[in-house]
């Protein structure tokens, strides 16, 4: 065997991409492998979650900061709503989190939290859960008034 996994990550994933492609797969490393095929959709989970409480932070900066709505965050809540729907594309069964509410309570904490530390929102003032749909929160007309 070439490269360890604890040594090169990088270059031990090339070794074992070249082993499956040359159908050598009594050479591969099973184990880790399945390990890194699990993480890459850990990953992927990650993003989701994280892009989702970007744009619900900043349709909370929209709503509760009026005398703030510009060009530039109606761009940011923009982009990351095509961010999603590309994530989305990509990873279809991740909109199965949509209707996991621990989910949508982690991620609604999340987004909570960004607009009290970048925009100094009071959290008080903040609803507890999302008050909008998922739909809402995904059509590139909604802006909460």
């Amino acid at each position: 065997m070439g490269t360890s996994y604890e040594t090169d990550v990088v270059a031990w994933a090339r070794e074992q991409a070249a082993l499956l492609r040359a159908g050598k797969l009594s050479a591969i490393d099973a184990l880790h492998i399945a390990d890194e095929i699990e993480d890459v959709g850990k990953s992927e989970q990650r993003e989701f979650t994280s892009r989702m409480a970007v744009l619900l932070a900043h349709l909370l900066k929209w709503q509760f900061e009026p005398s703030r709505r510009s060009k530039s965050r109606q761009f940011t809540i923009g982009t990351q709503r095509k961010e999603v729907a590309y994530i989305l594309n990509e990873a279809p069964s991740l909109g199965a989190k949509f209707n996991d509410d621990a989910w949508l309570d982690i991620v609604w904490s999340k987004a909570r939290g960004i607009a009290n530390n970048e925009a100094g929102l009071d959290l008080d003032v903040l609803p507890e859960a999302l008050p909008w749909t998922v739909d809402n929160v995904l059509s590139q007309e909604f802006h909460p008034e």
